[in-house]
């Protein structure tokens, strides 16, 4: 595990990286600062600082983190989602993943009513993509807007360059900050105006912040410099009057075990099982669990919790395989979490619902629908983590990315497809003979082992975590040590929203 922790911090250390030294240096040139500097000065001393999404585009021919920072930061005592265009990567321009990166960045603000502080530096499109960009990028001032009227706080503060539709993100914020002879904000810059209609301009006049504070009044702040601006970002922070849905509980014992020792719990080959309590004492408050039904479906451990003061209700794959007791009781236990109005806590180590004739007359399938619609119905804030495998539909009723889980996180041990690697190969082995058998053709065993090798090989290299968080299937991949640290802090954000279970909204649960 510490390997993998170890290869994990080199892919992070290239999204730190930015556009290399090369471009920082010319950045730095310039008197501004980096990205996550300005991200350090804007929040609160000695908070922390839960960045999302690091990984975004690993393994795609644009640069790990997309040329934007997204995550979670206190300013002024305030939860918030912050993002901070890198303009030291092709200047800040958006491609895909850099979308999808802010689009997910929006998801958490609206989910969690936390306000959304847009650090902006960009040029806008990435124009080699812009057919991958620019119709879904509408989503991006829609959200704003839909922030907006959801009374969450929006606040734009530009340090460079926001053309084009990068010039629509101070405009549908609540509150912008322009920067002196530093903000450029408009939809077409001097080169576009003089070829759309022949007029000569010049930055400033066209879209530089002395102009919007004192005649379009796009700028409501007109700030000297960039520790200025972010000053005074804090200070709009300190007048939003914002409160949160549910007080901050008092400090909270920490568990009795030292977190060290996660690292040894996830076994290399994942086919061994292994007892997921083991990670459940080692991040809740004082190690303290009362389990739900402890001997009915063992392969799935429910038990009631707190974490950093917060209720939690935990499900946790024990030895890999749901079967049917499992999933009643999975259902079972989200309907009481719902009652209570009591966040879930998924720990993934799951190869699916089981299969086999047996099992299939039993109800498996009915059994399994119950436990999905259960989580699919669910309005308890759910975060989750994978520890091990994800595997199946197994992924699904253990909430996975599609079922909008608030937070998701991997470790560097985890792995999620649709099975595991040798029995992908081996399915499509066997489908390859029959079909074969059935045209009375001799099967190519040669073949056969060759295509087997690529296929493990291929799914493998698509199951591991670096790549699902690079595209954007989870919000990153941690340090099983910052288990506790980091679901801390999310619970902490969910509690600004009001938390509430549904109200009997339940699909038809066959029985």
């Amino acid at each position: 595990m510490l390997a993998r922790v170890a290869a994990l911090d080199a892919e992070h250390a290239k999204a730190l990286a930015g556009g290399g030294e090369k471009y920082t240096a010319r950045h730095r040139a310039r008197g501004k600062l980096l990205a996550r500097e300005r991200i350090e000065l804007l929040l609160d001393p000695d908070t922390p600082f839960l960045e999302l999404s690091p990984l975004a585009a690993w393994g795609t021919e644009y640069p790990v983190g997309a040329s934007l920072v997204t995550g979670v930061g206190v300013v002024e005592g305030v939860e918030c989602v912050i993002t901070a265009n890198d303009p030291t990567v092709r200047g800040g321009a958006s491609n895909v993943w850099t979308l999808k990166k802010s689009l997910r960045a929006n998801e958490i603000a609206l989910a969690n009513r936390l306000p959304l502080i847009s650090l902006v530096e960009s040029g806008g499109a990435d124009l080699p993509s812009q057919k991958e960009v620019f119709i879904p990028g509408g989503a991006l001032f829609r959200d704003l807007t839909r922030l907006s009227a959801a009374r969450i706080p929006t606040i734009a503060v530009v340090f460079g360059n926001s053309t084009a539709g990068g010039a629509y993100v101070p405009g549908m914020s609540d509150h912008t900050v322009m920067i002196k002879e530093r903000s450029k904000v408009f939809l077409g810059g001097p080169p576009l105006v003089k070829m759309a209609t022949g007029e000569e301009s010049d930055d400033e006049s066209l879209g530089g912040a002395a102009m919007h504070a004192r005649s379009s009044g796009l700028a409501d702040h007109f700030a000297l410099d960039e520790p200025d601006a972010l000053r005074t970002a804090r200070r709009i922070v300190a007048r939003l009057n914002r409160r949160k849905a549910h007080p901050d509980p008092p400090p909270a014992p920490p568990p009795r075990y030292p977190a060290e020792e996660l690292l040894d719990i996830v076994p290399e080959d994942l086919k061994i099982p292994f007892d997921p309590r083991e990670v459940i004492v080692r991040i809740v408050d004082d190690s303290a669990y009362d389990e739900f039904k402890p001997v009915y479906g063992p392969s799935l451990v429910t038990a009631w919790a707190s974490l950093h003061g917060y209720p939690v209700g935990v499900l946790a794959n024990a030895q890999g395989v749901l079967f049917s007791q499992e999933s009643q009781k999975a259902a079972h236990f989200i309907q009481l979490a719902n009652q209570r109005d009591i966040p879930l806590l998924f720990l993934h180590n799951t190869t699916g619902y089981m299969v086999g004739k047996e099992y299939e007359q039993g109800g498996i399938i009915k059994h399994g629908a119950m436990m999905i619609n259960a989580v699919a119905n669910s309005t308890v804030p759910h975060l989750s983590v994978l520890m091990g495998a994800s595997y199946g539909a197994g992924h699904y009723g253990m909430c996975g990315r599609a079922y909008d889980p608030r937070f998701l996180f991997a470790w560097p041990s985890a792995k999620s497809a649709v099975m595991g690697p040798q029995q992908l190969a081996g399915v499509l082995s066997l489908v390859a003979r029959a079909s074969a058998a059935a045209k009375g053709k001799p099967y190519d065993e040669e073949a056969d082992a060759g295509l087997r090798a690529m296929v493990e090989a291929q799914i493998e290299a698509e199951s591991l975590p670096a790549f699902l968080s690079g595209r954007l299937y989870d919000d990153g991949v941690i340090d099983p040590r910052d288990t506790r640290t980091v679901l801390g802090i999310c619970l902490s954000a969910i509690h600004t929203a009001p938390v509430e279970g549904a109200r009997g909204g339940f699909g038809v649960f066959r029985m």
